[in-house]
């Protein structure tokens, strides 16, 4: 009896909050991809995401929000983000106002969801 490879990996819902220029966004991506899965691509450079979604996505991940954000983007100096009186609401309003902010790729499964560096961490989250 033969499988349908696209019957039970393909129904299992995935996100990935994507960045095509970052190599760790690109290796997670095709390791979902190698277990048959095409995930559901958020670019969030193109696309950013608002407040609300934000907070969300950094509830679901269940991290402090400092440890989403790129501290090597030139914003991140310009904006002072290291300032330990910042609250997340400013935080997450800058990454609102300046997508490149986001770490990546965050990537969201019925597992759980978590920020994939190194991209390998992806497949805890994978049936």
């Amino acid at each position: 009896m033969s499988q349908n490879p696209s019957s039970p990996a393909t129904a299992f819902p995935v996100t990935i909050y994507h960045n095509s220029r970052c190599s760790n966004s690109r290796g997670a991506l095709a390791l979902i991809r190698e277990r048959g899965i095409e995930p559901h691509i958020v670019d969030y450079i193109a696309q950013p995401l608002d407040a609300a979604a934000l907070t969300a996505l950094v509830g679901r991940l269940g991290v402090p929000v400092r440890d989403l954000l790129r501290s090597k983007e030139t914003v991140h100096t310009e904006l002072q983000l290291d300032a330990p009186t910042l609250t997340d609401g400013q935080l997450i309003a800058a990454v609102a106002a300046h997508p490149v902010l986001l770490n990546r790729p965050i990537v969201v499964t019925p597992r759980g969801a978590a920020l994939c560096r190194p991209p390998e961490k992806v497949l805890a989250l994978l049936p």
